[in-house]
């Protein structure tokens, strides 16, 4: 097989896509793809470029470089750390406005693999927040699980696009797309530069911080506002977050990822 054909089976498997979920995406019939993968047939450039764009790396990386040798860092580094992670899609009300797309949770299993569909934005509930201002794009997620307390399962999340991963502030919170869990909602501290990686954090110290690949990110959107249906109690319950508390929480986050980079 040809070095194309290894990239593109590797980059696939690596993704955890099927060759039908993978020829759906770049607009292609899976047995053409079958014949690109054993090196039965040669894409042409327009598909060379969607697989490229699919997978966030160049065309002359994909053609060039056997992409199973590159660390996370070097094909990363290799798509461009200044670009766009990808093509946003997004929706536009009747006065071009940009909408709020909302990610239920049960849409997030979907949105692994339809997130730069723009059929599949357009389908997803959309709305608008005025205090939000026009100067960014945002989209909305619920959340599930109470490893980021006291924030509940349900939480929906309103996120602003984050298109290059070196504007990410440690300590902050985040949605991110990754290849491996999809939606998630954690404080992230970048550590990219360094080791290629992003370390995630919950706020609740029973989950325990992990890393991800600079490589598996496929969006970031940086926290910016939360919409709840359980109010807050009153000041002095046992569950009130005071701005000390969540210093304290940040500090003792810090003191984590240090330890964890030392490893």
């Amino acid at each position: 097989m040809s070095l194309i054909s290894n990239n593109i089976k590797f980059l696939r498997k690596r993704a955890r896509l099927t060759q039908e979920q993978l020829s759906e995406k770049i607009g292609i019939k899976r047995s053409l793809l079958g014949a690109y993968e054993e090196g039965r047939a040669d894409p042409r450039l327009n598909n060379l470029i969607a697989i490229a764009k699919t997978f966030h790396i160049s065309v002359d990386t994909l053609i060039s470089a056997d992409v199973s040798k590159l660390t996370e860092a070097e094909l990363y580094s290799a798509a461009g750390k200044s670009g766009k992670l990808k093509v946003l899609s997004i929706t536009v009300d009747r006065n071009e406005r940009e909408n709020i797309e909302l990610v239920q949770q049960k849409a997030s299993a979907g949105y692994l693999t339809g997130y730069a569909d723009p059929e599949f934005i357009q389908e997803l509930p959309k709305f608008h927040l005025p205090m939000l201002g026009s100067d960014g794009t945002y989209r909305a997620f619920e959340i599930s699980g109470d490893s980021m307390l006291p924030l509940e399962p349900g939480t929906i999340i309103i996120g602003q696009y984050v298109e290059n991963p070196s504007q990410i502030n440690n300590g902050k919170s985040y949605v991110l797309l990754t290849m491996r869990e999809g939606v998630v909602y954690k404080r992230v501290f970048n550590y990219i530069e360094e080791r290629g990686k992003l370390f995630l954090v919950s706020d609740n110290k029973a989950y325990s911080p992990y890393e991800v690949d600079a490589g598996d990110v496929l969006e970031i959107w940086e926290a910016k506002a939360y919409i709840s249906m359980k109010l807050p109690g009153p000041a002095g319950e046992g569950d009130h977050l005071t701005i000390e508390k969540l210093a304290a929480i940040v500090m003792d986050l810090q003191k984590e990822v240090i330890r964890l980079k030392e490893r």
